[in-house]
């Protein structure tokens, strides 16, 4: 089942250039599933309902035609490869003149909130969202990001109540917000990027205190943050080119 959804960029959308902000993007993304996941019965207005959830696992998007500040913009999603322990979900934005802007792709667990941990996706969830074929990357799947050795800066912050979404963790988008604040001035300012990878290790939630460290790999920039008392735990890792 394609699943359609129109957006009007805002002025909060937008940053350089009056162009749309990768955040604003993941925004779209993220809506866009949320309400076909509510079409289906599977969404926000059903959790209390059914007492499951969907979790994210993975980002990752490409902007071909970065649209500017009061288009109309359409998102379309789909599922797909419907595996019994995740399920892969499928985007593409376009702009008011039909032009494709943004492809993306991302992979989702579905979270039994009784006992708090994964659970079988079944074939009655699956023939709810009537799953297609469609890939919009030639990779079936998303690659997991190499982890850099060495890294040049660093940022700590403690997790607020503002970053906490309905299932009590620092929601997703947030995650991109600290890694642009980590990134270099140099690599900041005046710049766009338009790949992005985002792959959550471990949810940070109220109170934590999240350190987010910089490396740059060649042409990428990879920020790795994790818990600042136990480095060990990683909440996510996030690529930028």
């Amino acid at each position: 089942m394609f699943f359609k959804n129109e957006f009007k960029m805002g002025i909060k959308d937008v940053g350089i250039d009056n162009k749309i902000k990768n955040k604003a993007i993941l925004e779209i993304l993220e809506n866009t599933a949320t309400y076909h996941a509510d079409l289906v019965g599977g969404g926000i207005k059903n959790i209390q309902e059914i007492k499951t959830t969907w979790v994210l696992l993975e980002w990752k998007f490409k902007v071909l035609n970065r649209p500017k500040y009061g288009q109309n913009l359409t998102a379309i999603t789909w599922g797909r490869d419907m595996q019994k322990a995740y399920t892969y979900r499928d985007f593409e934005i376009y702009d008011e003149n039909k032009k494709i802007c943004v492809i993306a792709t991302s992979k989702w667990a579905l979270i039994d909130l009784t006992r708090n941990r994964p659970m079988r996706i079944t074939e009655e969830v699956v023939s709810k969202y009537e799953p297609e074929t469609k890939c919009v990357f030639n990779e079936v799947n998303i690659a997991k990001i190499k982890m850099p050795e060495n890294f040049s800066n660093f940022l700590d912050y403690k997790v607020a109540r503002r970053d906490i979404d309905l299932n009590g963790h620092m929601h997703n988008l947030y995650y991109l917000d600290l890694a642009y604040e980590v990134l270099p001035e140099e690599f900041y300012k005046n710049k766009f990027y338009d790949n992005i990878q985002i792959s959550y290790k471990k949810e940070a939630k109220l109170g934590d205190i999240v350190r987010c460290k910089y490396a740059k790999d060649g042409e990428k920039h990879k920020v790795v943050i994790v818990n600042a008392e136990d480095e060990n735990i990683v909440h996510a890792v996030i690529e930028l080119y």
